[in-house]
């Protein structure tokens, strides 16, 4: 991970969180397509009981974050992982992951689920590296045309 970039967990009644959840808006517009961005579920998702958001800062602004949820005991999933391009190749997105594996691991947590674009080759050998297998293509997943790698791994083995 770059040296002045620290892992922060954000929490849900901060006084920093309108702050980094606009970040994450903005961050998600300039970065996703229109049909994949979360920004209007962020703030409802990050508000959940069973999630997490974990985020990396870098000179006051927010570089990378990750969003995750455990709806119970059985799996957790990896609702979204983004490091704005200028920050990327740095070990941002690394250490987000990690954070968010080790984050379910404490929760007990046996399988963790994601979807990626699997033109996203970056993201996709990312995971690849953690562990992670790839399940499954859903057609369609973004949109029609734009299709998702369904990917797992299980916490209990040594690849994850």
């Amino acid at each position: 991970m770059g040296s002045s970039g620290v892992i922060t967990e954000l929490q849900r009644n901060s006084n920093s969180w309108t702050k980094v959840v606009d970040e994450i808006a903005k961050m998600e517009r300039e970065i996703f397509p229109k049909y994949e961005s979360l920004v209007r579920e962020s703030d409802e998702e990050s508000k959940k009981k069973n999630s997490g958001l974990l985020y990396i800062e870098k000179d006051g602004q927010v570089v990378g974050y990750v969003m995750y949820s455990w709806p119970s005991s059985f799996f957790a999933s990896i609702n979204n992982l983004s490091v704005k391009e200028s920050d990327r190749r740095q070990g941002h997105g690394e250490a987000l992951l990690k954070g968010a594996i080790e984050k379910c691991r404490t929760r007990k947590v046996f399988r963790i689920y994601l979807s990626v674009d699997p033109t996203n080759t970056a993201a996709v050998n990312l995971y690849k590296k953690f562990g992670f297998q790839v399940d499954g293509l859903i057609h369609g997943y973004y949109s029609p045309g734009s299709h998702a790698y369904r990917m797992y791994c299980i916490l209990n083995q040594t690849d994850c």
